[in-house]
C-alpha cells in the first residue's frame, strides 16, 4: 500500500467540497493518506519536509499557485507529485494532460506513470508555467480571489480586456544566445510549460520537458491589435503575427530602465533585472 501526503488548498475554487471526495477516491484506489490542510500555501514546503520519511508521494489539490508553492519542498525531498486540479486555470494540469474530473485525476496517480519535467527559474524563484512582466502583472494585481471564485476562467478574459486598453509600452533589453535585443514592448513572457493564464499557449511546439524556455514579446502599437491577437495566443501560433517577437534559449536575461515586477505562475514574486533559466528534468510528476 502506498503512503501519500495529501495537501489540499481549502481556499481553492472547489477545495473544501472536493477534499472528502478526493479522500474517498484515493483510499478506494489503495492509498494510505496523511492529510494536512493548508490555509497558506507558504506552509506547504515545510509540511512536505516534515513527512518526507513517512510517505512515498505527495498529492496536491489546488490551482497553479498552490502547486507552485510546493516546488521547494518537492525539490528538497525528490518525492513524486500527484496533481488534483482544483483551481481556476489549472494550466500545469492542462500542460500534462491531467483530466479536471477528480476521479480521473486520482486514476492517473494510481496508474503510477511518472514523467520528469523541467522547471523555470528566475532570480531564485521556480515556476512551472510562465514568468512574465508588463501586462500580465497588471492582470494579476486585479484578479482577486473573489473575482476568480465568482467568474472562474472568464475572470481572466474580462480582466485582460480591462487592462489591455490602458496598457503602456516600456523599454527592455533581452539577452539570449549571445545576442542583445532592445525592444519597446507591453509584455514579455517566458514560458517553461505549454499553457498559462487560463489556457493561453506559450509556443506552438512548447512542452514541459523540452529543456528550453520560450520567450515572446508583444510589440504591438495599439490595444486593439492585442485583442485581435488573443485567438492566436490561445492556439500558440502568435509568433508569426506582426508585432510579436519570439525567441528561445536555456538562459535569458531581461533588463528594464526602471525595475519592473515579475509574475511567476500567477503570483508577483520578483522584479527586473532578471535572469531566467531552465532546470531540466527537475521534478517527477504522475501524468498520463
Amino acid at each position: 500500500m502506498k503512503k501519500a501526503l495529501l495537501l489540499v488548498n481549502q481556499h481553492a475554487r472547489s477545495g473544501q467540497k472536493l477534499l472528502s471526495q478526493a479522500t474517498r477516491e484515493l483510499q478506494a484506489l489503495g492509498f494510505e493518506l496523511i492529510q494536512e490542510s493548508t490555509d497558506s500555501p507558504h506552509h506547504i514546503p515545510d509540511a512536505i519536509q516534515r513527512y518526507k520519511n513517512q510517505v512515498d508521494l505527495v498529492i496536491i489539490g489546488g490551482g497553479d499557485g498552490t502547486l507552485n508553492a510546493a516546488i521547494e519542498g518537492l525539490i528538497k525531498t525528490d518525492l513524486p507529485l500527484g496533481i488534483l486540479p482544483l483551481g481556476t486555470a489549472n494550466d500545469l494540469a492542462r500542460t500534462l494532460g491531467i483530466p479536471t474530473s477528480l476521479p480521473e485525476a486520482c486514476q492517473v496517480i494510481a496508474a503510477g506513470q511518472i514523467r520528469r519535467i523541467d522547471l523555470g527559474w528566475v532570480n531564485g524563484k521556480y515556476f512551472f508555467n510562465v514568468a512574465s512582466l508588463g501586462l500580465s502583472v497588471q492582470i494579476t494585481q486585479r484578479l482577486t480571489k473573489e473575482v476568480k471564485r465568482r467568474w472562474g476562467i472568464l475572470a481572466y478574459a474580462a480582466t485582460a480586456l480591462q487592462v489591455i486598453w490602458q496598457s503602456r509600452p516600456f523599454r527592455a533589453e533581452i539577452r539570449v544566445n549571445n545576442q542583445s535585443i532592445r525592444v519597446k514592448t507591453i509584455q514579455i513572457a517566458i514560458g517553461n510549460g505549454r499553457y498559462y493564464g487560463g489556457g493561453m499557449t506559450v509556443a506552438e511546439d512548447a512542452t514541459i520537458d523540452d529543456q528550453r524556455l520560450d520567450l515572446y514579446s508583444l510589440e504591438t502599437k495599439h490595444w486593439w491589435q492585442i485583442v485581435a491577437l488573443l485567438p492566436a495566443m490561445r492556439q500558440g501560433n502568435h509568433a508569426s503575427w506582426p508585432g510579436v517577437r519570439a525567441l528561445h534559449g536555456q538562459e535569458i536575461e531581461v533588463r528594464t530602465s526602471k525595475s519592473r515586477r515579475i509574475n511567476t505562475d500567477g503570483e508577483i514574486t520578483t522584479h527586473t533585472p532578471a535572469i531566467f533559466r531552465v532546470i531540466p528534468k527537475a521534478l517527477a510528476v504522475f501524468a498520463p
